[in-house]
């Protein structure tokens, strides 16, 4: 075994942070206003239902306009859509390195924008899009196209083979029908890719199909945003009425949805988790610097053991959980992501939930400065608190990783990967 990070991984996140200074830095000190105390209210138009504001999103365009143009916006996708085609262990080290770098421009933990980019529908379209269909990649990276994620519904979120929207064939279309919630990003997408039962009964893995759905489509319709704990908020309920779509709408395949939302759920899962563990790290660091020079009773706060402690054993979870993640992004790169499924499970909710805590003992630890928002901790634990329900919740986590355990999801998994 050899626990070195690669070198030529070594050299990329210098090359990284010679961008981030040189490019990113300086902007994000133009635009401080959504960075520091002011953050929250700088991003939200709270007049618009809560969503983004328009000035807010520009500056994450030009982000990662500037992120492309110098080569890293792409490095995990394949060569031939321009990308370096860098590898799960990469990305993962990649991601920790950047969100131990607390809040900034470089990384944003509130909509996961960042320098290197995270392109899961890129991916989906590249393994399973028709010709049509590629024709969309270029501009899902450049952001001209924005793919939404149509899965979850009023009544159904986890229980996804539950799920009511339906779509039924008539003559060379189909016609759905149905409700989607939590469907993030609809106040600027192009396309929303729609989960419909097709076939089979409630409860059947099979039998659920995708669909690209063009926005505008009569009957696809942004009823209302949520407003959630994390702020600004793109997250409508959309209800889906006598939709017609063609049957070139489907993606990879009618009745095999499902399969499409697993690839999507492991790419975001794992590096989620990467960048659980570099938060935390960074609370773990910041707090040791604060509690090393705050003076309390004519001594440093470090010196007590109640202050000690609670940040030792968080560091030690951090290790811990940081050499899983990395060990899950190397089974990724050597094996189809369905056999190790519950390897992505195990460092998906322990990378969200190392996160949550580091983010919540910081605010202790820092006392009623913590508590502010002139601290980042209240935002990180905000984002962060959200993964631990959405790309399946916790608990969903640990059932997976209890089926495979004990033999309940083995010959599932097996045959999934053989498809």
């Amino acid at each position: 075994m050899d626990f070195d990070i690669p070198a030529d991984i070594r050299a990329y996140l210098a090359e990284l942070d010679s961008f981030i200074e040189r490019e990113i830095k300086p902007l994000e000190r133009e635009n401080i206003q959504y960075f520091d105390h002011r953050r929250e209210h700088a991003r939200t138009d709270w007049d618009n239902d809560g969503q983004p504001r328009k000035e807010w999103e520009d500056l994450l365009r030009e982000m990662r306009r500037r992120a492309d143009k110098a080569g890293h916006l792409r490095f995990a996708l394949p060569k031939e859509v321009g990308g370096k085609g860098g590898s799960n262990l990469a990305m993962a080290i990649i991601r920790e390195h950047l969100a131990h770098k607390g809040l900034g421009l470089h990384n944003d933990l509130q909509n996961e924008s960042s320098i290197v980019g995270n392109f899961p529908v890129v991916h989906l379209l590249m393994n399973w899009g028709n010709a049509e269909q590629k024709q969309l990649i270029e501009g899902c990276i450049t952001g001209e196209n924005r793919i939404c994620f149509g899965l979850t519904e009023p009544n159904h979120g986890s229980d996804a083979t539950w799920m009511e929207t339906t779509a039924r064939k008539e003559g060379g279309d189909w016609i759905i029908n149905g409700a989607k919630r939590f469907n993030t990003g609809m106040h600027h997408a192009t396309h929303d890719m729609v989960f419909a039962r097709t076939s089979g009964k409630a409860g059947d893995a099979l039998g659920i199909t995708a669909f690209l759905v063009p926005i505008g489509t009569p009957g696809l319709k942004v009823d209302f945003f949520w407003w959630t704990f994390n702020m600004p908020s793109d997250h409508p309920e959309v209800s889906i009425t006598n939709v017609r779509v063609p049957d070139s709408a489907i993606l990879g395949g009618e009745g095999r949805g499902l399969l499409v939302a697993q690839n999507f759920v492991h790419e975001n899962r794992i590096r989620q988790a990467a960048s659980g563990v570099g938060v935390a790290q960074y609370c773990i660091d910041e707090s040791v610097a604060y509690a090393r020079n705050r003076k309390v009773f004519g001594k440093a706060l470090s010196s007590h053991q109640a202050i000690q402690w609670p940040l030792a054993e968080l560091n030690t979870e951090c290790e811990m959980v940081r050499g899983l993640v990395y060990k899950t992004a190397w089974h990724l790169d050597r094996n189809n992501h369905l056999e190790v499924s519950d390897w992505v499970s195990m460092a998906n909710y322990r990378g969200n939930r190392l996160a949550c805590n580091a983010a919540d003992t910081a605010i202790q630890v820092h006392g009623g400065i913590g508590y502010t928002r002139h601290k980042p901790f209240e935002h990180i634990y905000r984002h962060h608190r959200r993964y631990r329900i959405t790309e399946g919740s916790e608990e969903i986590q640990i059932r997976k990783v209890a089926g495979h355990l004990f033999g309940m999801m083995g010959s599932q998994k097996k045959a999934e990967a053989a498809e």
